[in-house]
């Protein structure tokens, strides 16, 4: 059996690096897989995944994603595989009009990511999605939410859909060893770290977060990690409340469980996730985990973590507080998290999807 897994690119993002980690552990299990990238652009997370070398990775150059001349280009890929696994727009529609037009019988599986996006949130999509949507064998949902989401927008029979949830390694996030935060901040030994690991673009808020150092005493301090259109306006954000010596934006990053050993509190402030990898990340390094109480978080960290109300600066200060004041309050956290992480192992989205796949034969 070969499968070829197709996204955009491998830009940061929880999709991006699902793939980076899972690949390898699919072809350990014999299960014969590749990649094929849109845009092939020297991404960290492509730098990264190329060291693996377990398996063949295409790109069908640097262009824009959504330049249709890629249908064609994916044509002669399909050919090739028993089926397809596709994630993200515009490759969602991109690989099902290759294969309409190629007469391919290759089997298409797409993974819908996210609760919501620009073509949900629109009317005039419903039937042009559903059109996309139902030339795929199956639709992965990564949980009942974004499953119910999607059932509604395409009216598409529920046997159509199935929840597997993402996973992440919860090894290598909760025996990571903590860099040194005298690197970062002066008067290191009397600073609380918080960090938030995210793309800056929507729907991810950092800026109810940034906003919130101002009701919180000056020695909590703040590490941003991740890049994206939106950063710029986060800078400047910081520099408007003055609080440019208390919030460092570190950019992309590959040593991501290290920074969140270091870090007293893991947040992550958002509009609305698909089921994050960053809580499930952040719940698995032994740190308390605060998040937004929005959907694709709220079920995750719901009794597990700590929810503030999104968008709220001074609910969300009020948590943190509570946390750093409260050290039984914060131990009880830590133990609830990493029970609730031990829930979400890469392993056992593995096996799932290796389970489907060999149902498709």
């Amino acid at each position: 059996m070969k499968i070829l897994q197709i996204i955009n690119s491998l830009a940061t993002g929880g999709a991006e690096k699902l793939l980076v980690e899972t690949i390898p552990l699919y072809n350990a299990k014999q299960i014969k897989m590749d990649l094929l990238l849109l845009n092939g652009k020297e991404y960290p997370f492509t730098k990264e995944f190329k060291k693996t070398a377990t398996c063949k990775v295409f790109s069908l150059g640097n262009t824009s994603v959504y330049n249709p001349i890629l249908i064609f280009k994916i044509i002669p890929y399909l050919k090739k595989y028993d089926i397809v696994h596709v994630h993200l727009f515009p490759s969602q529609y991109w690989v099902v009009l290759a294969k309409i037009i190629s007469f391919s019988k290759v089997k298409l599986v797409f993974t819908e990511h996210s609760t919501s996006n620009r073509r949900i949130q629109k009317k005039g999509f419903k039937h042009i999605d559903k059109f996309f949507y139902e030339k795929y064998y199956q639709i992965i949902c990564i949980s009942q939410e974004v499953l119910e989401v999607v059932h509604k927008h395409t009216s598409l029979p529920f046997s159509k859909f199935i929840v597997i949830t993402n996973g992440v390694d919860i090894e290598k996030f909760k025996n990571a060893v903590s860099i040194s935060t005298d690197i970062f901040f002066n008067n290191h030994l009397t600073n609380k770290l918080l960090i938030q690991v995210s793309s800056f673009q929507f729907p991810k808020d950092q800026p109810t977060l940034i906003k919130s150092l101002q009701y919180l005493p000056s020695n909590v301090k703040l590490l941003l990690v991740g890049d994206g259109n939106l950063r710029r306006d986060c800078e400047n954000l910081a520099c408007e409340l003055h609080l440019n010596d208390r919030v460092l934006f570190l950019g992309l990053r590959m040593d991501v469980p290290q920074l969140l050993k270091m870090a007293d509190i893991i947040v992550l402030s958002s509009k609305y996730e698909g089921l994050s990898l960053s809580s499930m990340e952040g719940m698995a390094s032994g740190r308390p985990f605060v998040a937004s109480n929005v959907a694709g978080l709220r079920d995750v960290v719901k009794d597990a973590g700590v929810l503030f109300e999104q968008g709220n600066a001074k609910d969300l200060a009020e948590k943190i507080n509570h946390l750093l004041e409260n050290k039984a309050f914060y131990k009880e956290t830590v133990n609830n998290c990493l029970i609730r992480a031990a829930q979400y192992d890469i392993s056992y989205m593995v096996v799932k999807h290796i389970e489907l796949y060999q149902s498709l034969k």
